[in-house]
């Protein structure tokens, strides 16, 4: 059995920055063991898997050790896909996840911009480790459905932190991002999850769910603009919109190939 697979760059408009995620458009949905098996092998933080139905698209995330509730920019590059590659015939595309509901994503003014719903967010104490972890003390500390988000006083904190990896691994959460108020930017952030086999995820809007609450409140404002602080960078447009989040972005096609199954007991 053969497969095509696209390599999109997303959360970017040029090619080897933003986050890169796997797409897979399939006929028929696959066994999850092989999807996972796929997406280790692909050793990208996501790879989507999508199954048209009727009206809406099924979606699900894996990264290479575990399948996630939501991911955002594999989302993202999924509607690249059918918008760019497949000419989905319409600016609207209605995905939908058995872990998180109904998605949607639209073509505006040459972004795409997803609806997530927004993340639920309670003040806790910082859990046993994560200081160390961190190399530094945050200012405060929230916990949201899957992840930690972690507060800091300047900009300068986020792009001078060296993470323990193996340490945040221990800490009972998906991931664990940081932020602080950014200099030309409403926030800026970055995104540790070497829990789920990703250590530093290069542009994550599934964070940005959680991100978008929190600054929202901080700040006053529904419209923010956002910058993750990786080494590849993204920027993201997040608006705030009752209990969805709006996060807009572009993307890119790097590769469009195919994967032979042949000999793996698949059909």
């Amino acid at each position: 059995m053969k497969l095509r697979l696209y390599h999109v760059d997303a959360f970017t408009d040029r090619l080897f920055s933003g986050n890169p995620a796997g797409v897979m458009v399939l006929k028929r949905p696959l066994p999850a063991r092989l999807m996972q098996a796929i997406a280790a092998e692909n050793n990208m933080s996501e790879t989507a898997f999508v199954v048209p139905g009727r009206k809406t698209f099924a979606i699900r995330w894996f990264t290479p050790e575990t399948e996630v509730d939501l991911c955002g920019h594999a989302t993202l590059a999924s509607a690249h896909v059918l918008f760019e590659q497949l000419g989905h015939p319409s600016d609207r595309i209605v995905f939908r996840s058995r872990r998180s509901g109904v998605l949607t994503a639209t073509r505006k003014g040459g972004e795409i911009v997803l609806d997530f719903p927004a993340d639920k967010l309670r003040m806790v104490a910082a859990p046993a480790g994560l200081v160390k972890a961190l190399g530094r003390r945050p200012k405060e500390v929230w916990r949201g459905r899957t992840d930690l988000l972690c507060l800091f006083g300047s900009q300068g904190d986020i792009e001078r932190m060296r993470p323990d990896f193996w340490a945040l691994a221990k800490i009972r959460a998906r991931g664990v991002m940081v932020t602080a108020k950014g200099q030309r930017t409403d926030f800026v952030s970055r995104f540790f999850g070497p829990r789920v086999g990703v250590p530093e995820d290069p542009v994550t809007g599934s964070a940005h769910t959680t991100l978008t609450v929190f600054w929202a409140r901080r700040l006053g404002k529904t419209k923010l603009r956002a910058l993750q602080l990786s080494r590849r960078g993204g920027r993201l447009g997040c608006t705030l919109v009752g209990d969805r989040v709006w996060i807009a972005g572009k993307a890119k096609t790097f590769l469009v190939g195919t994967i032979e199954l042949d000999g793996v007991g698949v059909k």
